[in-house]
Parts: C-alpha cells; sequence; structure tokens
C-alpha cells in the first residue's frame, strides 16, 4: 500500500509522467495491467495555464482513469501556481512539480533540472502551490544537479525542508541532472534520506526495468513506492510482473507472441481513436521500438514495422510476426 495524501494506492507502483510517451493510450493500459496511478505527460505550466490549451484533449482526463496525475514545470513561479489551480479544477486528482527534467532545452531555460541549483525558487514555488491546491502535491527531484559538494547540499536542503512542511510525497530519481541517463541510479542515496527522514514518503525513480530487481530495491532501500518510467514504454506487462512479485509470487514469463500482438494492436487502435490518422502510424513508432525486444526476432520485427507507412500494414506486419505459426529464431 501506498499512501500520498488523501490517495491510498493499493501496491505502491506508480507510471511516471512520460513527455510524449504517457498519453491516454499509454495510461489505460497501465491500469488495465494493475498500475492504481499514472501521470499524463509532462506539461509545460505556460500551456496547462492557457485555457484554450487546457481545453485540448490531450490535457484532458478521462472519466475511467482516476486518480490520475499532471507533472508540470515551469521558471515561472506564477505559471506553476495558476496551472496547478487549474489542473486541479479540471480533474486531475494528484499534481506533481518537476524539478528533475535533465532535457538540454529545459534545463538551457533555467526549468527543470536547472532548478536544483536554487533550492529556495524550489522551496518557494512548492508553498505557494500548496496554497491554491488541495489535491495531494508532491515534487520530483534528482540528487543533485552536479556531483559537487555544494549541489548535494541544496538537495539535501530541499528534502529536509519539505519534509518539515509535510509535503504528500517526494519522488527522486537517484542521478544528478548533469548524468541525465548515464551510468548507474544511486539507490543508496534513496536508503540514506528514507533512514534519515522515516516519515518522509519517498518514491524512487532511476533503472527500473525487470520486477524482480525493482521489488528488490524498493524493499532494500525501505522507501515507500517507485515511480515506473522508461521500463514501461512498449512493456504495460511491468505492471503484472511487479504485483506477482510483490505478492511472492515467481516473476511471470515473456508474454507470449498473441499476447504481445494483442496488445500491440489494442494500443495502436486507442492511439488512431486519439490522433489524426494521419501521424499515428508514424507516432506509434516510438513505442514499437520497445515493444520489438520481447520478441525473439527483434531486428527483423523491427524493420518490418518500422517499414510500415499506413495502419493496415503495421497490422499486416504484427500479424505475420506474431503468428502463433511463425518460427523465430534468435536474432
Amino acid at each position: 500500500m501506498l499512501k500520498i495524501g488523501n490517495l491510498v494506492l493499493k501496491v505502491p507502483f506508480i507510471q511516471a509522467p512520460l513527455s510524449g510517451y504517457s498519453d491516454y493510450a499509454m495510461r489505460r493500459l497501465a491500469l488495465d495491467f494493475g498500475a492504481p496511478l499514472t501521470f499524463a505527460g509532462v506539461m509545460l505550466a505556460k500551456s496547462a495555464a492557457h485555457p484554450k490549451i487546457l481545453r485540448k484533449p490531450d490535457f484532458q482526463p478521462h472519466e475511467d482513469e482516476h486518480p490520475v496525475g499532471a507533472q508540470i514545470f515551469d521558471n515561472d513561479m506564477a505559471m506553476m501556481v495558476k496551472a496547478a489551480k487549474d489542473l486541479q479544477d479540471t480533474g486531475y486528482d494528484i499534481i506533481d512539480l518537476n524539478f528533475s527534467c535533465p532535457t538540454p532545452k529545459v534545463v538551457s531555460r533555467k526549468r527543470g533540472g536547472w532548478m536544483m541549483n536554487d533550492p529556495d525558487i524550489v522551496l518557494e514555488t512548492y508553498k505557494r502551490v500548496r496554497d491554491v491546491v488541495t489535491c495531494p502535491l508532491t515534487i520530483k527531484v534528482r540528487i543533485g544537479f552536479d556531483s559537487s559538494e555544494y549541489s548535494y547540499d541544496y538537495f539535501y536542503e530541499i528534502v529536509s525542508e519539505v519534509s518539515r512542511l509535510g509535503i504528500d510525497a517526494i519522488t527522486i530519481h537517484g542521478r544528478t541532472v548533469e548524468q541525465r541517463f548515464t551510468g548507474p541510479s544511486n539507490w543508496d542515496i534513496l536508503a540514506k534520506v528514507k533512514d534519515e527522514f522515516p516519515n518522509l514518503t519517498i518514491i524512487g525513480s532511476g533503472d527500473l526495468f525487470e520486477p524482480v530487481d525493482i521489488i528488490n530495491k524498493l524493499k532494500t532501500s525501505k522507501i515507500d513506492g517507485v515511480q515506473i518510467a522508461r521500463g514501461a514504454v512498449g512493456n504495460p506487462w511491468i505492471y503484472k510482473g511487479l504485483i506477482d512479485v510483490w505478492e511472492g509470487k515467481p516473476a511471470p514469463e515473456t508474454p507470449n507472441l498473441a499476447e504481445q500482438a494483442e496488445i500491440m494492436k489494442k494500443h495502436f487502435d486507442m492511439i488512431s481513436k486519439l490522433y489524426d490518422r494521419k501521424k499515428t502510424v508514424w507516432y506509434f513508432r516510438k513505442f514499437v521500438v520497445r515493444y520489438c525486444r520481447l520478441h525473439p526476432m527483434r531486428k527483423h520485427v523491427l524493420r518490418s514495422l518500422i517499414a510500415a507507412k499506413t495502419g493496415q500494414e503495421l497490422i499486416d506486419s504484427i500479424d505475420h510476426w506474431y503468428s502463433d505459426n511463425e518460427k523465430v529464431k534468435s536474432d
């Protein structure tokens, strides 16, 4: 169980907000496989605070996916406040403030992870948003902007203060902003923070790909939950696997080809209903890259699916490569 404010989740696994990925289709699949809470893609507060943009389907939660969260980032405190209030009023059940994004174009504009350099702004932003929203409010940080001692001190200052303020939860990615996604995520630091702040609800992030390893990280660090990001792209089965391992069952086997085909086609069908059909095949390719990793003939299948130019060509290719009668060999 994971408690975040007034949200009580049966299992401590969350679908992370992923820019360009965690749209309604991906969220719906995550829920179907057991994720108790999902987040929409990361939103620039300036956009989310604009009434015309906020009315777009991409920004709207669906009735069948609650609880669902929204994550925002910006360096404009007033925009963060307005966006958080507007997103709550739109129907989101939890708001997360992103102070962790390491993308160069975000950092160069002094947003996201850059703000780890200024704990005063991070903390003041949190306080001001807390004053205007009644739903659970969380923040996401990294263990510093870089590996310098003062950078870690800034991280520690943020964690210490939000703990004192009684934040609903904090998500910590075990890399610095400068590291982006290179090198191993430092789960020892997460364990150290939990040990020092036992009453602080901590959600871990970073290098979460395999159910057994994830559960081991969760238990050894003694944190409260984990946020699955890249590990869930093209792999919604990860949540079923996590639940099984969490309950003491063996890790499930890789889904067979027929099961993979069923979910891929279901995912593509949902995307086709969300977006302009002229763009759906192109848009789905980034998911195809991940789905194909589970196929024994990954390289051949990937080339075939990426070459599809229409929805029918894509479906035909899936039917061919994922047929139960298809004889496959390892790449």
